[in-house]
């Protein structure tokens, strides 16, 4: 009996961290570029309640006795599904359809991913640039910081579904700027490392960071102007899956208050 008290008491520590990921799903339901996070779970080790034999001329048994001993959280994993298109009157609103992350230079000095493309133009040492709303310089496909040319207003500067910048005179000209958004896939990007403020970082598991514009066999991504990608994060789903975990948690409460009553059985047995 005291097995099934620390099984059911796993169980439940088990859906508190799925209902906490849950509510970190709803919290970020309007934050631009979030992927939802599911909870996955595997079982603990199973322990044998019998020999693997029955006879004393060690006849295999047709089906073994073991018992489970609970489970735990195996992983919280991002669902990189495509995200709504949400139009923006903004001209450093950039949203990708497609597999690729955008680059941007952390305060640390490396390079991190985000699919937040919610960007605007910074005033730095010598040029204009454009960065994320935190001030963390956006990279084109060479890993530079993507620059306004000197003499040219910020409102002139465009992108063409490939990402690549150019800029129009007053008589509607049209000057490449030579810069393109970097754009970059990874083989397994439910690996990457969260490091808050919707950022990305490359781990073992990610693999590297494959540049669209310089690997061959990608299937690139179109880069949107004027529109963010919306959370993929489904309310109604949540709020189903927050139920579900709810009554998982309950039953498992329920299975430690009948050990204890078992138990409080079992030591009255002599009265």
């Amino acid at each position: 009996m005291m097995r099934s008290l620390w099984t059911a008491a796993s169980g439940m520590i088990a859906q508190q961290t799925n209902v906490d990921t849950i509510a970190n799903n709803l919290s970020n339901v309007n934050t631009t570029g979030y992927k939802t996070e599911k909870t996955e779970f595997k079982s603990l080790l199973y322990q044998n309640l019998q020999a693997r034999t029955t006879t004393a001329n060690g006849e295999n048994k047709p089906i073994s006795a073991q018992v489970g001993l609970g489970t735990r959280v195996a992983s919280n994993t991002s669902m990189f599904t495509q995200g709504p298109m949400l139009a923006s009157e903004s001209d450093t609103a950039f949203a990708i359809e497609g597999e690729g992350f955008f680059a941007v230079r952390g305060g640390d000095g490396e390079i991190y991913y985000t699919r937040n493309g919610n960007f605007t133009w910074s005033i730095g040492t010598n040029n204009i640039m454009l960065t994320t709303s935190e001030g963390y310089p956006v990279l084109d496909s060479n890993g530079n910081a993507i620059t306004v040319p000197a003499g040219v207003a910020t409102e002139r500067v465009k992108a063409s579904t490939t990402g690549e910048f150019y800029y129009t005179d007053a008589d509607g000209n049209i000057f490449p700027m030579n810069q393109q958004l970097g754009v970059y896939q990874f083989n397994n990007p439910s690996g990457l490392d969260k490091r808050g403020s919707s950022l990305l970082a490359v781990t073992d598991a990610s693999g590297a960071a494959m540049n669209e514009a310089t690997t061959p066999g990608l299937k690139l991504s179109k880069v949107n102007q004027n529109y963010l990608e919306g959370s993929n994060v489904q309310v109604a789903d949540e709020m189903v899956n927050l139920i579900v975990a709810q009554r998982a948690y309950e039953l498992n409460s329920k299975a430690i208050q009948a050990s204890d009553e078992m138990l409080s059985q079992a030591n009255q047995l002599r009265r």
